[in-house]
C-alpha cells in the first residue's frame, strides 16, 4: 500500500502535468506493486488538493463499462472518478459552445447519459445504507439528460520508451481519464425513457464518427450508477441529492484536434454542440 506521502507526491505530478500539459510516465511502470486501491487513493488525494484549491464536486462518472474495454484492461468491472465544477461545460439548443482546447493535452470525447439525482445513493454498510439496485436508481434520480465527457490522458497512454500501453492502475489514479463533462441538452424523467434504446449519433466536423445506443453500457446505464453506489460505500462515501453521474460511454472515444467540431444528436433529448477552439 503506497505511503501518504508517496499519495501526495504522486497527486502533485498529476496536478503539475495538468497545468503544464505535460505527460507524465505510467505510475505502474515505477512502482510495480501498485493496486487498483493505491490507484483509487491516489486519485482522491488528487480531488482533495482540487478541493482545498476551491473546486467543488459536482458528481462522478464511470469507465470502462464495455466488456471490450474491460478485458482491454484485465479487469472484470468498470473504474469511476469525481467530476468537478472546473470540469463542467453547459451550452444551450441550438449553441455552439466553444471549448479551449488548450485547457487539455490529448482530449478524446465520448457519448453518455448523465443521471442528476433528486435523492441520495447509499451502499451497504452506510448510515441507511443497502445494495443499491437499478430501480433504486431510477427512483432516486430527478432526470436524465444528454452528456458528453471529454476524457485525457495526463498519465501517458503509450510509454515513451518501451511503447508499453498503461495499466488500468495508472487510468484509475488519473481520475479515470475524465476532463470535462459538456451538457445542457433536454432533460427526461427516467420513466419517460426506454433507457437502453436511447441512442445518440455523433459527428466530427461534419461526419458520422460513432453511432450507439446506452444499451451497450451493461446493457442498462442505471446499473452502473447502481454498482458505483455500492463501491463508494466501504470508503465511506455516497451519492448525493444534486449530483450528476455519467453512466459509462456507448460510443468508442474520438480523438479532438484544434478546431474541430462535434455534434452529438440524440434525436428525442436534443444535441449538444461544441467547438475545440484552438
Amino acid at each position: 500500500m503506497f505511503s501518504a506521502e508517496l499519495l501526495t507526491r504522486l497527486a502533485q505530478e498529476l496536478d503539475q502535468s495538468q497545468k503544464s500539459r505535460q505527460q507524465i510516465e505510467h505510475f505502474s511502470k515505477r512502482f510495480p506493486g501498485m493496486t487498483v486501491e493505491d490507484g483509487y487513493r491516489v486519485s482522491r488525494e488528487w480531488v482533495r488538493m482540487q478541493t482545498a484549491a476551491g473546486r467543488k464536486v459536482i458528481g462522478h462518472k464511470i469507465g470502462l463499462t464495455s466488456r471490450a474495454m474491460q478485458i482491454a484492461s484485465q479487469i472484470d468491472e468498470p473504474d469511476y472518478g469525481t467530476l468537478l465544477d472546473s470540469m463542467l461545460y453547459t451550452c444551450t439548443e441550438g449553441q455552439v459552445l466553444d471549448i479551449p482546447f488548450g485547457n487539455f493535452i490529448a482530449p478524446r470525447v465520448e457519448v453518455e447519459l448523465a443521471f442528476v439525482l433528486k435523492a441520495p445513493l447509499a451502499g451497504p454498510g452506510l448510515p441507511g445504507g443497502k445494495e443499491v439496485t437499478l430501480d433504486d436508481v431510477l427512483a432516486a434520480t430527478e432526470y436524465v439528460t444528454p452528456a458528453i465527457e471529454i476524457i485525457d490522458a495526463r498519465i501517458e497512454q503509450f510509454d515513451r520508451h518501451t511503447k508499453a500501453m498503461r495499466k488500468v492502475y495508472d487510468t484509475i489514479s488519473d481520475n479515470a481519464a475524465n476532463a470535462g463533462i459538456v451538457v445542457g441538452a433536454r432533460r427526461a424523467a427516467p420513466a419517460s425513457l426506454d433507457l437502453p434504446w436511447c441512442g445518440a449519433v455523433l459527428r466530427q466536423n461534419g461526419a458520422v464518427e460513432e453511432t450507439g445506443l446506452a444499451a451497450g453500457v451493461q446493457g442498462h446505464p442505471a446499473i452502473g450508477v447502481a454498482w458505483l453506489a455500492n463501491k463508494l460505500a466501504p470508503w465511506g462515501e455516497s451519492l448525493q441529492p444534486g449530483q450528476l453521474v455519467l453512466a459509462g460511454s456507448f460510443t468508442r472515444p474520438v480523438a479532438a484536434r484544434p478546431g474541430d467540431l462535434f455534434e452529438a444528436d440524440y434525436g428525442p433529448l436534443g444535441a449538444l454542440r461544441f467547438r475545440m477552439k484552438a
